[in-house]
């Protein structure tokens, strides 16, 4: 009879560390995948805390702010059943039937398996609940009824699942469903049309954010990720930067920060390997060469002020100094005869927390006047790229005033 009890007492102890195991490699999971969808990149505000939302997002008719992700009861999701959550990641219909706006990129996660989802929603659910209300939608008549977003999903969104093809590799397939569906790459990588949906002629074509460019990542070699080597690419995703190739700012440091850099080395292969696939687009900002244009360095307030406050991380040749995330040369960056994105880094800095000192810009916003910025811009485009543009003070200005709303 002991030798009963004492198995059945083994029994119910290996029947409960497989449940915790299960429960714990669940967790996980959904952590991973909540990175790899970069949930918290728009459902937290600068100082905020993490998943509580009021993020805002400028749209053409209005402003939207980002929910509560949290697990509060009250301000949160932590009524939301199983079904619920899924309606809301794959047809962009949450709790009670309230339809959200693509700034939501459910028209992504809506190739994502019920199975993901409910591991993002289980981690979710494990976090610490914050009591937060998001600020109140500012969109204007007729885009804030709600119920009309069934006809725009009706003809802009699938509410399909991610099907592997198989004619490609398994890496190739990974790869696919990373970018199209958590990565949701396309929200931002894709031009929107007349109706704010992504246009399914250009995908990965690149497209404007605000203050910020989204470049072409399709395998275009002139426009696009095509004559990136993998490695190069996997550096990009990884560390925010591929010397000579490119260096993340703004949303994409962001995601950098955020989401990327937790991925594996073996996800973020294959989305390289995904990307140099794709169609290719040929539209955006070319690659200029690795060739300085010496007659640059002709004298002016610009060289001044690049050799008073520039030189020291990028060096005169752009190859940076004390770290290769410095280098200038061969970045589409200082390519584009706008400087739009060289504007947003000298008005916004970068200083993500996961990098190191010297890989870090500040921003000179409160350092240096409109025209003397616009003239250290136009130094570094013609310096560094092939485009022979030209920053005035007025885009300085724009890009400000971007900045601040």
């Amino acid at each position: 009879m002991k030798f009963f009890h004492h198995a059945l007492g083994l029994v119910a102890s290996c029947l409960t560390l497989s449940v915790y195991a299960n429960e714990t490699a669940t967790l996980s999971k959904g952590e991973y995948l909540t990175r790899a969808a970069d949930c918290v990149a728009c459902h937290v505000v600068p100082g905020g805390k993490p998943f509580a939302g009021g993020l805002e997002f400028k749209l053409p008719f209005g402003s939207i702010y980002s929910p509560n992700i949290t697990p509060d009861k009250e301000t949160g999701i932590g009524n939301w059943t199983d079904d619920e959550f899924v309606s809301a990641l794959q047809k962009g219909v949450g709790k009670d039937g309230k339809h959200y706006y693509p700034a939501f990129p459910y028209t992504s996660y809506t190739l994502m398996s019920r199975e993901d989802i409910l591991a993002i929603k289980g981690y979710l659910f494990s976090l610490e609940p914050v009591k937060q209300v998001p600020p109140e939608n500012t969109v204007s008549f007729p885009f804030n009824q709600r119920w009309g977003m069934m006809f725009w999903n009706a003809i802009f969104a699938s509410n399909e699942r991610f099907t592997p093809d198989s004619k490609q590799s398994a890496e190739w397939n990974r790869g696919a469903y990373l970018v199209q569906g958590p990565g949701h790459c396309g929200e931002c990588h894709t031009p929107r049309n007349l109706f704010q949906a992504m246009s399914s002629g250009r995908p990965l074509a690149g497209a404007e954010l605000g203050n910020w460019q989204a470049y072409n990542i399709s395998s275009d070699v002139q426009h696009g990720i095509g004559a990136w080597p993998e490695d190069a690419l996997v550096s990009y995703l990884s560390k925010g930067y591929a010397p000579g190739f490119g260096g993340a700012g703004g949303p994409m440091a962001d995601a950098v920060e955020h989401s990327l850099r937790y991925l594996s080395p073996e996800d973020l292969k294959a989305i390289a390997v995904y990307l140099k696939s794709t169609p290719a687009q040929a539209e955006g900002i070319t690659r200029p060469s690795m060739v300085m244009n010496d007659a640059a360095l002709q004298k002016g307030v610009g060289l001044k002020l690049f050799n008073d406050t520039c030189v020291a991380c990028h060096q005169l040749d752009g190859s940076g100094r004390q770290s290769p995330a410095g280098g200038l040369a061969g970045l589409k960056t200082v390519n584009d005869p706008s400087g739009k994105n060289l504007i947003a880094t000298l008005i916004e800095g970068h200083t993500p927390k996961a990098m190191r000192v010297d890989q870090r810009m500040p921003d000179f916003a409160g350092s240096y006047s409109n025209e003397e910025l616009a003239a250290v811009s136009t130094f570094v485009l013609r310096r560094f790229g092939q485009s022979q543009g030209q920053v005035k003070p007025e885009d300085i200005e724009k890009s400000r005033a971007s900045a601040l709303h």
